[in-house]
């Protein structure tokens, strides 16, 4: 195989198949439904006081691309979400949202950088909070405090040396919900790397004492500005342990050509980065609302993953069940597989545990059986001689009546 070959054949894997025209005209259809929706008065006709304007509500209305593939993913860096950028449109460029920023040890050092003149103001104006993780711990113990700093703020960036520590410090109050999960981002200059692995930094300079108004594995200051606009304003990935990953790709308010461009760049990241076995692991690709059905975009034709699960009409995978796979282990070694031999329902062999019990007690000879202790008792007494036994008695009475007679007589004297 030639180069060329070679190299066009990986630019087609990566060509999305996606087709650009049907996913703007499902996102056409999907706005005009919920603009309609949302200009349709109440099902029950009460005006609600508190409800926003038309605008504000389409602002805030998000538009999410729905992934289904044939096989579960799965996370092993479920709590920390993955970033898809740049976006043709950032999901988060509103000047008036806030960002809080949680470092590692020490924020001195960060907290000077976000106030120099070098910093861009518009970016530095939106970053509204530094902390690190010490401070974190100590300010935000109490459950009431974690709302009030989950409530102050619409952005979490944090350092992704303590993305993995945050979980016990914010708790279920941002871990609970995907809504405002501290998004990971690089602050830290990347190691020296020698035949693929990390130059060890030299003893000596660990244990120096550094000030803490400087930070020397802190990446430049371009690079931390790029770094927290693309964090910003990226599409976060949750993925979760099954067969559906939903990805927010714009707003209700947005045009529908700025919707289908983020969608286009969001499959592409999203089936190349995080679905393994790539395009043959995907099923289906929707965009939705939150209360709408779901538009299909694409449909593969193959719902099975892997060639050997197909098979003719009545007949069975080879791997569906053990003994198919070890008659075929079996073929392949020459031995005779087990054929006609069935294994013995449990109903049978209590059949025949019972035929040979009976048998058994058939051939037994039969033993004198013991008498009991009534009928011992009966045969050691003597036969019973009714005549002489009424002799007595009536000899008995009549000894009775003259002994009362003469008692009688004694009296009346």
């Amino acid at each position: 195989m030639s180069k060329s070959t070679s190299l066009a054949k990986a630019s087609d894997a990566v060509v999305s198949p996606v087709d650009p025209d049907q996913t703007l005209k499902a996102s056409k259809a999907l706005l005009a439904h919920i603009k309609k929706a949302a200009a349709e008065p109440p099902a029950s006709g009460k005006q609600n006081l508190l409800a926003q304007d038309e605008e504000a509500n389409l602002a805030e209305t998000p538009i999410w691309l729905t992934l289904t593939t044939k096989r579960h993913i799965h996370d092993s860096h479920r709590l920390q979400p993955g970033k898809i950028a740049p976006l043709p449109h950032p999901l988060n460029d509103d000047p008036e949202s806030t960002i809080c920023l949680i470092t590692a040890d020490p924020q001195r050092a960060y907290k000077n950088m976000v106030a120099s003149e070098e910093f861009p103001e518009d970016l530095r104006n939106r970053i509204t909070r530094v902390i690190d993780l010490s401070h974190l711990k100590a300010k935000f113990k109490q459950y009431e405090a974690q709302r009030k700093l989950f409530s102050e703020h619409d952005i979490f960036l944090a350092d992704d040396r303590i993305t993995n520590r945050l979980p016990k410090a914010l708790g279920k109050t941002f871990y609970k919900t995907t809504i405002k999960r501290p998004v990971p981002v690089v602050l830290m200059v990347q190691r020296e790397r020698v035949d693929g692995k990390r130059v060890a930094v030299p003893k000596g300079i660990k244990k120096l004492k550094r000030d803490p108004t400087e930070n020397f594995n802190a990446r430049p200051l371009p690079e931390i500005v790029k770094e927290i606009r693309k964090a910003a304003g990226a599409a976060l990935v949750h993925l979760s342990p099954s067969t559906n990953t939903a990805v927010k790709v714009g707003y209700a308010s947005w045009p529908a050509e700025h919707i289908a461009a983020n969608v286009e760049k969001v499959v592409k990241d999203l089936v190349e980065r995080f679905v393994p076995q790539k395009w043959k692991n995907v099923r289906n690709l929707y965009i939705k609302g939150p209360e709408t059905a779901a538009l299909p975009i694409w449909q593969t034709d193959e719902l099975w993953l892997e060639e050997n699960q197909v098979v003719p009409d009545g007949e069975e995978p080879p791997s569906a069940l053990p003994g198919k796979r070890k008659q075929l282990e079996d073929k392949q070694k020459g031995e005779k597989p087990n054929i006609g031999k069935k294994r013995k329902s449990l109903d049978a062999v209590e059949q025949v545990e019972e035929r040979k019990q009976i048998e058994e007690e058939e051939e037994k000879p039969e033993r004198p059986t013991k008498k009991s202790k009534k009928e011992k008792k009966e045969k050691a007494l003597p036969e019973s001689n009714d005549d002489k036994l009424d002799k007595e008695i009536a000899m008995r009475k009549a000894t009775l009546r003259k002994q009362k007679s003469a008692a009688k007589k004694a009296v009346d004297v």
